[in-house]
């Protein structure tokens, strides 16, 4: 790591970029989503259960909302931001951990089951002209659970 430093609003607009993130995605804003990445940024995602290390990646806005659309599919998503940690390289790029949990609902057959991810984003973020933008997000799990659900409000 370098020298670098963090001010307070650099750390404040990437603590506010990650959270965003998981409400769009929790909107299923899978376009606004994307725009919170590089024209070439990238999003590579496990393919639980059977792999829970980073493995389908997606590049570019297109890709990245493609890939966020399929939430669509669920009944409910509530994405949690538990904590991140911040690591400048350069003026221009910081390193990123978040941890959080996913809970992903769903129906089937009128029962709810909610499939909880406990994650972790690795992260490269790069100051753009526009703000700071994801380069590259890997997201890796941790836990997978299943839960039963008695009530869920439907998706926005």
């Amino acid at each position: 790591m370098t020298s670098a430093a963090l001010s307070p609003d650099d750390r404040w607009a990437l603590t506010d970029l990650v959270h965003r993130y998981a409400a769009l995605a929790d909107d299923r804003a899978a376009t606004a989503l994307a725009d919170l990445f590089l024209a070439d940024g990238v999003l590579v995602s496990p393919d639980p259960p059977r792999e829970l290390a980073p493995v389908h990646e997606a590049r570019g806005h297109e890709a990245i909302a493609t890939a966020i659309a399929g939430l669509s599919a669920l009944r409910l998503t509530v994405h949690a931001v538990a904590g991140i940690v911040l690591d400048p390289q350069t003026d221009d790029h910081v390193r990123g951990r978040t941890t959080a949990t996913a809970h992903h609902v769903t129906e089937h057959d009128g029962a709810l089951r909610d499939v909880v991810w406990h994650l972790r984003y690795l992260d490269d973020f790069r100051r753009t002209p526009h703000g700071w933008r994801i380069a590259r997000r890997e997201l890796h799990l941790d836990l997978i659970e299943s839960r039963s659900v008695a009530h869920a409000r439907e998706a926005r």
